[in-house]
């Protein structure tokens, strides 16, 4: 009986800290994201990124792929100046990263839900859509 339960617990253990693992790999992986994106570091957000990822901007209509995003960062370093990106993981489940994050710009901010889809430590997938003009309900 003593032996079950210690291999219950052991297994329960195991679990948990597996789990546990799995949440602090999906946070490095986001804040290294937001960091890499608040310099506009194309190298840092092209090892983050698969070779086949999909990123989505709902608000723009827009689906880009890996290189297409990359290339989009000139724009995007501009825009980002002066700014800053306060973000928390709001739910991970099955490889799927939910977070929402302050975007807060010189003259306005705003507030976004992003998701990640995130498999061997690279994004696979990625949509964002604004939730609030602002970050108030931050």
């Amino acid at each position: 009986m003593v032996q079950g339960c210690r291999s219950v617990a052991f297994a329960l253990a195991t679990l948990l800290l597996s789990a546990i693992s799995a949440r602090s790999d999906d946070s490095a992986i986001i804040s290294r994201w937001y960091s890499a994106l608040l310099v506009a570091d194309r190298t840092e957000l092209s090892d983050l990124l698969a070779d086949d990822v999909r990123i989505k901007l709902d608000d723009l209509g827009v689906v880009q792929n890996k290189q297409e995003f990359i290339a989009s960062i000139d724009d995007w370093q501009g825009a980002v100046a002066g700014a800053a990106i306060r973000h928390r993981i709001e739910k991970t489940e099955g490889g799927v990263i939910t977070v929402i994050a302050c975007y807060d710009f010189p003259n306005n901010d705003m507030l976004m839900q992003e998701t990640f889809a995130v498999t061997n430590n690279r994004i696979t997938a990625s949509s964002q859509a604004a939730i609030a003009e602002n970050c108030d309900a931050y």
